[in-house]
């Protein structure tokens, strides 16, 4: 199974590494969570003068642009904070990859009325190398990773795949 890797699979990578790989194999359970759908509706009903979901590949899904030098990744909240910087991170370099310098991130929280800037710096890319290799064996792994019991795993749309 041969994949281009997607901002969402750093995402996931970060936020378990379990849930990665079931949405690598296909087992999708966001669909009716109401964290996906609020998460949907507030990026659907925000920055509404804003082109958005501008597909790049088929690979990253950049939520707007509000130059061209500024990309722009919309959250509900700071939980996973880490794991939107890398995703942010990965669409910096997959751009840079493509011969795109110059350009800036920014995490727009429009709940909390945040902002957060995001850089790509050379020892993020070194990590951003580690990370994409270890997506790249779980992606090869015909068994999902040992369980990892989390906070944030009683909302996770898997739950009961993980626990029951």
């Amino acid at each position: 199974m041969k994949k281009e890797i997607t901002g969402i699979m750093v995402y996931y990578y970060i936020v378990c590494q379990r849930k990665l790989w079931y949405f690598l194999h296909e087992i999708q359970m966001e669909a009716d969570n109401s964290n996906v759908i609020l998460g949907r509706l507030l990026e659907e009903n925000t920055y509404t003068r804003d082109e958005k979901k501008i597909a790049i590949d088929g690979v990253i899904n950049i939520d707007f642009f509000r130059t061209k030098k500024v990309l722009h990744e919309i959250k509900k909240s700071k939980v996973m904070e880490e794991a939107s910087i890398l995703q942010v991170q990965y669409y910096l370099y997959y751009l840079e990859k493509k011969g795109l310098t110059g350009i800036k991130g920014i995490l727009d929280y429009p709940l909390l009325k945040q902002k957060v800037e995001v850089e790509l710096t050379e020892m993020d890319r070194k990590n951003l190398e580690k990370i994409l290799s270890g997506i790249e064996k779980i992606m090869n792994s015909s068994i999902p990773p040992d369980l990892e019991k989390k906070s944030i795993c009683k909302k996770c749309a898997y739950f009961d795949l993980c626990f029951v």
